[in-house]
C-alpha cells in the first residue's frame, strides 16, 4: 500500500498485477478494503493493472472532518479521474462499491474521457437520503435492528470487529468477513474518535456530503460498456435500484447474485471478475459506444 496526490489530495491506494497493463481503478465504499483481496488478485491475473483506493476520510487518504466535509460528491468523483491520470496508461475501468458507486457514476458522467468502461456493485443512482418513489428504499425492519445496537467503544479493536460482524449478520452477509474485515479497517484508520471511526466502517460521512445536483436523469448518456452487479438479497439498497441503472444506461449488463446481500461473497468472486474482464482492455477507438438505435439487450431504454 501506498499514497498518490492528485486532485490536490492524498488518496491511499494498493496494486495488484503488472504496472503496464490495462488500468482497473477500484473506488472504495468507502475504504479500498470495501473489495475483497481475492477479486483484486482475480483481476490481476486476468492481465489487468487492479489500483483499490480509499475515499477521502478513510483509510490513508486525506482525512479533515467527517462531520462537516468541506467537499462534495463531484469533488470525490473528480478524485477518480485524476488519480487515473496520475497512474497513467490511458482510460481506466472505473468501479465503485455501495456508495463508491455513486462516485463512479458521476466519475463517468462528469469526467468521460477519463474511463474505458464502468462497474457498479451494490449501489443506487440517487444521493443517500430518501430515493425516487419508483425506487425501493433501505429495508425498514432491517435498518430498525441494524441501527437500535449501541456502538462499540471506538478505541476497542475487538469490540469494533464484533459490531461489524454482527451487522454483516442482521444484512445477510458472512459475520467472518465482517469481522477480519473491520479488524484491518480499524489497523488503517488515523485515531480512534467515533467520527473518524464511523466514516471508515460505517460510511456515516456520506450522510453529511453534499451530492447535488441529481445525476440519474444523467445516465443515459454514459457511453461506455458497463456491468452492473447487485444482490438479490440487498436489504440496504435492495435490487431494484440495481435494475435501474441497467435500464437507464444503454447496453449496460445487469448481473444479479442470488445468494447476495451487500457484499460480493466468496462463492461470487469468479463470477464477478469474470464479468468485469468481458468488458474487456481499451483498446485503439474501442470502449466508447455509439449512440444506441434501439433497445438495450437486458430491456433497458435507448438513450
Amino acid at each position: 500500500m501506498t499514497v498518490v496526490r492528485a486532485n490536490g489530495i492524498t488518496l491511499g491506494i494498493e496494486s495488484f498485477g503488472p504496472a503496464d497493463a490495462p488500468l482497473v481503478l477500484l473506488a472504495g465504499g468507502t475504504t479500498m478494503l470495501s473489495w475483497p483481496d481475492a477479486l483484486c488478485e482475480r483481476l490481476a491475473a486476468g492481465g489487468r493493472r487492479v489500483v483499490r483506493y480509499d475515499l477521502r476520510d478513510s483509510g490513508e487518504s486525506t482525512t479533515a472532518d467527517p462531520q462537516a466535509p468541506g467537499y462534495t460528491l463531484r469533488d470525490l468523483a473528480a478524485d477518480a479521474a485524476a488519480l487515473a491520470e496520475a497512474l497513467g496508461g490511458g482510460p481506466a475501468h472505473l468501479a465503485g462499491i455501495g456508495v463508491g458507486g455513486l462516485v463512479a457514476q458521476v466519475a463517468a458522467l462528469d469526467h468521460p474521457g477519463s474511463f474505458s468502461a464502468l462497474t457498479l456493485v451494490g449501489t443506487r443512482p440517487v444521493a443517500p437520503g430518501p430515493p425516487d418513489d419508483d425506487l425501493p428504499d433501505h429495508d425498514p425492519a432491517i435498518m430498525s435492528r441494524l441501527f437500535a445496537r449501541p456502538r462499540p467503544d471506538w478505541a476497542d479493536r475487538r469490540a469494533v470487529a464484533e459490531f461489524a460482524a454482527g451487522g454483516a449478520e442482521i444484512l445477510g452477509d458472512d459475520p467472518a468477513v465482517a469481522r477480519a474485515t473491520a479488524a484491518r479497517v480499524w489497523d488503517r484508520t488515523p485515531g480512534t474518535a467515533a467520527a473518524v471511526q464511523t466514516a471508515n466502517q460505517l460510511r456515516m460521512v456520506f450522510s453529511r456530503l453534499d451530492c447535488r445536483p441529481r445525476w440519474r436523469e444523467r445516465l443515459p448518456g454514459i457511453r461506455i460498456p458497463t456491468l452492473v452487479v447487485h444482490g438479490r438479497r440487498d436489504p440496504f439498497f435492495p435490487v431494484g435500484n440495481g435494475e435501474a441503472i441497467a435500464r437507464a444506461i444503454p447496453r449496460a449488463r445487469l448481473l444479479v447474485l442470488d445468494a447476495a446481500a451487500t457484499a460480493i461473497p466468496g462463492a461470487a468472486l469468479g463470477e464477478v471478475a469474470g464479468a468485469m474482464l468481458a468488458l474487456g482492455p481499451p483498446t485503439a477507438g474501442a470502449g466508447r459506444l455509439p449512440p444506441p438505435d434501439g433497445p438495450a439487450p437486458n430491456g433497458g431504454r435507448p438513450g
